[in-house]
């Protein structure tokens, strides 16, 4: 029989993807509009998404070395059930009383507490899901999931959202992370537990402290989350700030702000289909890496100062080059980080992530306040592009090893 990548559990997995990700682009792009439409504050908006972040912090800290000694399915599949409950409730609360400012924090950190443990479980299973050889081809889908999905589900949303409120559209959402997790249990894989005897906090702090020996021996790996940090705690800062501009900005609405979603799908679609068919040589990794990092920042710097339609390409731009970037990363790092260390790497990358997310999004929001929106990203965006060359380029020849780990295996 002939290997390809769309085996049953990998179908499965990605057919669960689809569930979880139209509901959460819907839920998430009507709570950001009802959080900014009750409280007008940038700095209120962005303090919901930085106390979301706290349970990053906590929960793959304690969940990863466990998690990389248990079976990561159960994980995967009750987290999608259990936010598909609450999700159903806090649908049904907003129908019936108003909202509240504390209580949405209250839920927020619930939400993301489940949420945390769901995400680890994901990022650890996928890559074994993928068949040997396909990691380019399995990456590419994944990252072309939640592009292909906003262009449908974000103008959708907006039209949703003046139609039948933000409440029916969280009980839209936790049908869907139901569905998701049904999907998720027919998954059929061979996990091994390693764990011999009871788990102790001896036994995590071990854990935690083998993972750390082993970021700080790879300084390849440790610069290429640093960036990633930076990077995407800087996108994550930018997003009330874009809410507000759109909502404030003469000329400009929610809707077009939406459309931002269908200009990045094209590009990301294109881009995609060619890094599916076409696989770029792992020496020519780093350096193509490197340029869309640089492209990308720019790009961001300049976004809301030029006309409408400009914006668009921009965006179109933007996703071409980013979905080939993201998929060569996450290619090469996964490929290169130890399978018994995943589950506690991939919970580091996603703590500096949310902690860079958690400051990056309040001193955004807070400079937000008081300077032109369009000001404050393009500064935004030039410290980042800075911190791009004290990472990545300073530390090129071990980023280098990483993406070239394919080149070293053949040879």
């Amino acid at each position: 029989m002939k290997q390809t990548l769309w085996t049953k559990n990998y179908t499965l997995l990605i057919i669960a993807t689809l569930f979880g990700s139209i509901g959460g682009i819907a839920g998430g792009f009507a709570l950001s509009f009802l959080v900014f439409d009750e409280t007008g504050s940038t700095l209120a908006s962005a303090l919901i998404l930085a106390i979301q972040i706290i349970p990053g912090f906590v929960v793959p800290l304690i969940a990863a070395p466990i998690m990389d000694r248990l079976p990561r399915k159960p994980f995967l599949v009750f987290g999608d059930a259990i936010n598909g409950v609450l999700y159903t409730l806090g649908g049904l609360y907003l129908l019936k009383y108003p909202f509240t400012y504390i209580g949405y924090l209250a839920f927020s950190l619930v939400l993301n507490t489940l949420g945390s443990f769901d995400s680890l479980a994901y990022n650890s299973i996928y890559p074994k899901l993928i068949p040997e050889g396909y990691e380019q081809k399995g990456y590419t889908v994944s990252a072309m999931l939640y592009p292909v999905l906003q262009v449908i589900m974000m103008p959708l949303a907006a039209v949703l959202l003046d139609a039948v409120g933000v409440g029916w559209i969280l009980i839209i959402q936790g049908s869907l992370s139901v569905l998701a997790a049904v999907t998720e249990s027919f998954i059929h894989i061979k996990e091994e537990k390693r764990l011999s005897e009871k788990f102790s906090f001896k036994m995590w702090l071990s854990d935690i402290r083998q993972a750390l020996i082993y970021l700080k021996n790879e300084r390849g790996i440790r610069s290429i989350y640093s960036y990633m940090a930076v990077t995407n705690g800087a996108a994550q800062g930018y997003s009330p700030l874009m809410v507000a501009f759109f909502r404030t900005a003469p000329g400009f609405t929610a809707a077009m702000y939406s459309l931002f979603s269908v200009a990045e799908f094209a590009g990301r679609t294109i881009g995609g289909l060619v890094h599916y068919k076409v696989e770029i040589p792992p020496k020519k990794r780093f350096s193509f890496a490197f340029l869309v990092y640089q492209i990308y920042e720019t790009m961001d710097m300049c976004l809301l100062w030029l006309p409408y339609p400009f914006m668009l390409a921009n965006r179109i731009i933007c996703g071409f080059l980013g979905i080939n970037s993201a998929a060569l990363r996450q290619t090469a790092v996964q490929k290169y980080i130890p399978e018994e260390l995943r589950a506690r790497l991939n919970a580091f990358q996603d703590i500096m992530i949310l902690g860079s997310s958690a400051v990056l999004t309040l001193i955004i929001g807070a400079l937000g306040e008081i300077m032109d929106l369009r000001l404050c990203v393009t500064l935004c965006a030039f410290l980042t592009l800075i911190s791009c060359w004290l990472t990545v380029w300073k530390n090129r020849k071990d980023v280098h090893r990483v993406y070239e780990k394919d080149a070293d295996d053949l040879t």
